[in-house]
This record gives C-alpha cells, structure tokens and sequence, in this order.
C-alpha cells in the first residue's frame, strides 16, 4: 500500500501529527486561563500559546544591569511578553506550514506531482 510507506508515515508524523498535537495541548491548556466572566482576552490567549515558541526564537534580551530588583523583574516580565508576542507570530506561521505541508503530502499520496 502506498500510505504505509516510511517516507509518508515520517513526514506525517515529524510535520503534520506531532506539532499539531503539541499546538492542539498548548491550546487547550491556555484556553480556560484566559477565559474571563466578562469576555475571553485574546491579548492574554496570544501571549500564552506563544510563549513557547518565542522565548526560544527571540532576539531581544534585555539583560537588566545595576538596577533594584523591582527594575530586574519590571525588565524579566517585559522580556516574557515580547516573547509571547514573536511567539504568537511564530505559532501562527506553524499552523499555516502544517497546513501546508499536510496538502502536499496529501497531494503525493494521490499521485499528484508537486514541486516544492
């Protein structure tokens, strides 16, 4: 059969099956904290399913230096949310690369030829 093929199973499952899965926890785990009696904040949903994939990708540390420690922490929290905030860009670019790499894998499988 060709679905059980090791090039598909590995492309499924490395691409598309387990960042979906890990996306699809990170979620369901941030959904409830965000959830308010006045509303859902979106803001606050952003930053929490985007902290894991920005503090890794980001760039810009601020390394606090001869300050108090209200200024550290001031600095430490400003650092967490501009990491959730690249993070969230990023997790919205992975979705999209799953997506996509979900219909080329499709498309292969049917027979379709697709460059990359």
């Amino acid at each position: 059969m060709i679905c059980m093929e090791g090039d598909f199973m590995k492309r499924m499952i490395c691409n598309v099956i387990m960042p979906g899965m890990l996306i699809g926890i990170i979620v369901l785990v941030c959904y409830p904290v965000c959830l308010k009696e006045d509303g859902f904040d979106f803001f606050q949903f952003w930053i929490l399913t985007g902290f894991l994939f920005g503090v890794r990708k980001m760039n810009l540390i601020l390394l606090p230096k001869n300050f108090g420690i209200g200024e550290s922490m001031g600095i430490l929290i400003l650092n967490l949310i501009l990491g959730g905030i690249i993070g969230g860009v990023v997790l919205c670019f992975m979705i999209v690369k799953i997506f996509m790499e979900l219909i080329l894998v499709l498309l292969e499988t049917f027979g379709q030829k697709v460059q990359k």
